[in-house]
């Protein structure tokens, strides 16, 4: 069966570019462009990883990721943080709400598969 990921990401471009990349490498991927829909998404899909963009609509992927990392259900979920913003501050706090990792934008196909390589192992 496919390792399950949620895609978080407003941008429709960056979404099917991410959509394309991971179903290519076999992952089910599922996809919401819109910070409000996240938490019903991810008990209804029960993802294997999350790609979280930072920077979303309504509510901050940020927020999200605490939200997220605050209820024991999914303390353990893999969050894959990407955003625009490349500082070392704003690093150290998305690594603080919980993500496990973190990509700036652009990313490329390699940094994409490498890193959730990295946070999903093979079973």
């Amino acid at each position: 069966m496919a390792r399950r990921i949620l895609v978080v990401e407003d941008d429709l471009l960056n979404r099917m570019f991410y959509c394309a990349t991971l179903e290519q490498a076999g992952y089910a991927v599922t996809a919401v462009g819109d910070g409000a829909l996240v938490l019903q998404e991810v008990s209804r899909v029960a993802p294997d990883l999350i790609i979280m963009d930072i920077n979303l609509p309504h509510v901050s992927g940020l927020v999200l990721t605490e939200r997220l990392k605050s209820q024991a259900a999914y303390r353990d979920l893999p969050i894959l943080a990407i955003t625009a913003y490349v500082g070392r501050a704003e690093e150290a706090r998305i690594r603080e709400a919980g993500a496990a990792g973190y990509l700036s934008k652009p990313v490329t196909i390699s940094a994409l598969l490498g890193t959730i390589d990295e946070l999903l192992p093979t079973a």
